[in-house]
C-alpha cells in the first residue's frame, strides 16, 4: 500500500469471502488477475455531458479451475477522477462499497478487522494516474460480476477536452466492448478517438457525430484481440483516448442551466498573449545525471526558442548551490536565447539538492526586476522549477522550504513545479505550487520525458488574462464554486458552478472582469437560448498625443437580443435610430468630408472617417468607413456624456 494523498472505500464482508482493496503502481497491470479463470465479459462506458464524465467499468468472471483461489480486478483511474460506487456479485450475493473520509474510513477498517471481518481500504499516491485493485477468494465454479463507477470533471488544455480508458483486460474476452456518449448542447466542434493498443486495431473505432452528440464505439472481436493468429494472449493492452472540443458562439464562454444548478464555462480565444516574466529553476544534481539531463536540456532548447520578444527570463540552476546564469531578468532576444541554450547545454550535474537556495533566488530576480519598475504590470510573471529529488542539502524540512517560499512570493508571480520520476516528493511539489499559485505535473523518466516537459510548458506558455473573476448575483446564486482565478491560459477553460436560489427571475447574468492587453468580452447570457456579446476593446494612443488619450471602444452585434428593460447606452441603440445625412463637403482635411446628420429631432454636425471595428477579426480589427460626432456625443446619446460615467468599471456591481 502505497501513503500519499487517499481517497477511501470501505466495505466489509462475511467470513466465507476475503476481500480487499489498495492500490499498487504495477508495471503488469491487468484487469482481471487469476489462473484457471474465464473472463465472460469486459465492457467500459464512458457517457460525458457538459464537460463531466461517467464512467462505467464491468467484468463478469468465472472461476473454471478445480479450487477454490483469488479473483483480482484492477482499473486504472485519473487522479482527479471520484469513485462513487463499486458493486461485487459472487454466485447472486451482491456486496455494495462505500465511500468515507479518510478518517471515517480508516477507524471502520480497525473496527472491521477487529470483529473479525474482512475489510479492505482504497488509497492512492499523486501520478496523474491510479490503480483500483480488488481481490475475492471464491470456490471453483463461482461466478463473479465487477462493478465500479467514477466520476471526473474534464479539464481542456490545449483546446482539447480528453477522455482517456486504460484497456488492459489481461486475456481474451468474448464480449470486449467500449462506448463513450458525448452531450454537448451548445455543439461539438470535433471529435476524434485514438489508442495506443497496436495498429491491428487502428480501424476498428467507429464514431458517429452529430451538432451535440457523439458516439464512440471500439468492439473488437476475440480474434481480433489475438496477439498473433494462432496465439492465446491478448493484445488488448494500453490505452484508449477520446479528444474532442465544444463549439463556442463568442469569447463571453456558455452559461448553462438546469435543474436548480447553474455552470459557467468561460474559454475566451483570440486574444493577444501577455508577456512573460520567466525564472527557470533547473536541478543539476547528481541524480539528474543521463537521460535526465539529455531530455531537460532538449526541452529547454526548445522552450528558450518559443521564447517572444516581449518575454524576459533568466535560469537559475542548481546542485549543493544555486547558480545564476544572469541575476537579472533579460529580453528574449535571439542574442540572449542564444546564450542562455549554450549555457544550458553545458551543464554537468552532479552534488546534491538545495532547492530552498534556488526558488528564494528565483522569487529575488522577479522582485527585483518589479521594483526596479523593469516588470511590465499587464505581463505575467512566473518560475518553472525542474526536479527530480527531495533536498539534500540547505533547508531540507519540507515544511519550512513551503513556508520560506510563501513568505517571499508575491501575489503576482506564480509557481510550477515540474516532478521528474519517482524520487522526488510529489506531493511537496503540488503544495508549493498550489500555495503559490501554480500547478504541478509528475514527467515519466522516459525516452519522451523532453515532449512531455514541452507539452506541459505549452500549457502555460500563452497566458491571455490575468485576475478573472466571474461575477454573478449574490441574491440569485448559491453554493458557488471558485469565482475568482488568477490567470487564463490559451486552450484552457475556467468553470463556475452553483446552485440557483428559489426567485422569480428569469435571467441569470454574469459578467467577467479580467486584465488584458486586447479585447475581453463581458457575459450576459438569458435562460436554456437568447444570448448578448459586447465586444470591449482598451485603445491605447501615443503618450505624447496633444488630444487624444486611451480609451474604452464598446462593439455590439446586431444579432443581440435585448430584454424590453434594456436602457442607457446600449438601450438608447438595440433599435438603430433614423439617421439622416446630407450638404457633405469637403473639409480641411480632403480625407475627412463633413456632413450634417439628422437625428432624434437634432441637427448635428458629423465627419466622416475610417475606423476599426472588432466583432468579426478580433485580434486585428477590420476598417469601416463612419461618421464622426463631435461635442462628445451631445444630442445623440440621451443626455450628457458625464450620466454614463462610473468611478470604475465594476462599481455598479453588488459585492460577492
Amino acid at each position: 500500500i502505497l501513503e500519499g494523498s487517499w481517497k477511501c472505500i470501505i466495505q466489509t464482508f462475511s467470513l466465507s469471502f476475503f476481500l480487499s482493496f489498495f492500490l499498487s503502481f504495477l508495471k503488469q497491470n491487468s484487469a482481471i488477475q487469476g489462473n484457471d479463470i474465464t473472463v465472460k465479459s469486459y465492457k467500459v462506458e464512458s457517457r460525458i455531458t457538459l464537460r463531466f464524465a461517467h464512467t462505467t467499468v464491468k467484468s463478469s468472471v468465472l472461476n473454471s479451475g478445480p479450487s477454490a483461489q483469488s479473483i483480482g480486478f484492477n482499473v486504472q483511474i485519473p487522479k482527479r477522477a471520484f469513485i462513487n460506487n463499486f458493486t461485487m456479485n459472487v454466485n447472486g450475493n451482491t456486496f455494495v462499497g462505500s465511500v468515507k473520509e479518510k478518517t471515517v474510513a480508516r477507524n471502520l477498517y480497525a473496527l472491521a478487522r477487529a470483529r473479525g471481518k474482512a475489510a479492505g481500504i482504497v488509497r492512492t499516491n499523486s501520478q496523474s494516474m491510479e490503480t483500483f485493485r480488488t481481490e475475492v477468494h471464491v470456490p471453483p465454479g463461482s461466478k463473479v460480476e465487477f462493478e465500479l463507477h467514477y466520476q471526473e470533471m474534464m479539464q481542456r488544455k490545449l483546446g482539447v477536452y480528453q477522455h482517456t480508458l486504460h484497456l488492459q483486460p489481461g486475456r481474451l474476452v468474448p464480449l470486449l466492448q467500449v462506448d463513450v456518449y458525448i452531450f454537448e448542447p451548445k455543439g461539438i466542434k470535433f471529435v476524434t478517438a485514438s489508442n495506443t493498443l497496436g495498429e491491428q486495431f487502428a480501424d476498428l473505432t467507429k464514431i458517429t457525430h452529430t451538432k451535440d452528440k457523439a458516439h464512440i464505439v471500439f468492439r473488437p472481436t476475440l480474434q481480433q484481440q489475438r496477439k498473433c493468429e494462432n496465439c492465446t494472449e491478448s493484445a488488448v493492452d494500453g490505452v484508449f483516448t477520446v479528444n474532442y472540443d465544444v463549439d463556442r458562439e463568442s469569447n463571453a464562454g456558455e452559461l448553462q442551466v438546469s435543474d436548480g444548478h447553474f455552470v459557467q464555462f468561460f474559454a475566451p480565444s483570440d486574444l493577444s498573449p501577455l508577456s512573460k516574466n520567466i525564472v527557470f529553476v533547473i536541478d543539476v544534481s547528481g541524480s539528474m545525471w543521463g537521460l535526465k539531463m539529455k531530455q531537460t536540456v532538449e526541452a529547454m532548447k526548445a522552450i528558450l526558442d518559443d521564447l517572444s520578444m516581449d518575454d524576459y527570463f533568466s535560469i537559475i540552476d542548481f546542485n549543493h548551490n544555486a547558480r545564476c546564469w544572469s541575476e537579472d531578468l533579460v529580453q528574449a532576444s535571439s542574442i540572449q536565447v542564444d546564450e542562455a541554450k549554450k549555457y544550458v547545454q553545458s551543464i554537468r550535474p552532479n552534488g546534491g539538492t538545495n532547492i530552498n537556495e534556488a526558488l528564494l533566488k528565483a522569487v529575488q530576480i522577479l522582485v527585483r526586476a518589479s521594483n526596479q519598475g523593469l516588470i511590465d504590470p499587464r505581463s505575467v510573471s512566473m518560475i518553472i522549477l525542474v526536479s527530480d529529488g527531495d533536498p539534500t542539502v540547505g533547508e531540507i524540512k519540507l515544511s519550512t522550504i513551503q513556508k520560506n517560499v510563501k513568505r517571499v512570493m508575491r501575489e503576482e508571480f506564480s509557481l510550477f513545479s515540474l516532478g521528474i520520476g519517482f524520487d522526488v516528493d510529489f506531493d511537496f511539489l503540488e503544495r508549493i505550487a498550489m500555495d503559490n499559485r501554480g500547478i504541478a505535473q509528475r514527467i515519466y523518466a522516459n525516452h519522451d520525458a523532453a515532449e512531455q516537459l514541452k507539452a506541459f510548458y505549452s500549457q502555460v506558455s500563452s497566458p491571455l488574462l490575468r485576475t478573472i473573476t466571474i461575477n454573478l448575483p449574490e441574491n440569485a446564486v448559491n453554493n458557488v464554486t471558485q469565482n475568482r482565478f488568477d490567470k487564463f491560459f490559451s486552450g484552457s477553460e475556467l468553470i463556475v458552478a452553483g446552485k440557483l436560489q428559489p426567485s422569480d427571475l428569469t435571467t441569470l447574468q454574469s459578467f467577467t472582469t479580467a486584465a488584458a492587453v486586447s479585447p475581453l468580452t463581458p457575459l450576459s447570457l438569458f435562460r436554456f437560448e437568447n444570448s448578448i456579446s459586447v465586444m470591449v476593446v482598451l485603445h491605447r494612443v501615443w503618450k505624447k498625443h496633444p488630444v487624444q488619450v486611451d480609451f474604452l471602444g464598446i462593439y455590439m452585434s446586431s444579432d443581440n437580443k435585448y430584454s424590453t428593460q434594456v436602457h442607457g447606452l446600449i438601450g438608447q441603440f438595440a433599435k438603430e435610430p433614423k439617421v439622416k445625412v446630407y450638404g457633405v463637403h469637403e473639409g480641411a482635411d480632403p480625407k475627412k468630408k463633413k456632413a450634417t446628420m439628422e437625428v432624434k429631432g437634432n441637427k448635428l454636425a458629423v465627419t466622416r472617417g475610417w475606423q476599426k471595428d472588432f466583432r468579426r477579426d478580433k485580434k486585428r480589427g477590420s476598417d469601416v468607413y463612419c461618421w464622426f460626432i463631435h461635442n462628445s456625443g451631445k444630442g445623440f446619446i440621451d443626455g450628457s456624456y458625464t450620466s454614463y460615467i462610473l468611478p470604475q468599471l465594476d462599481s455598479f456591481l453588488t459585492a460577492i
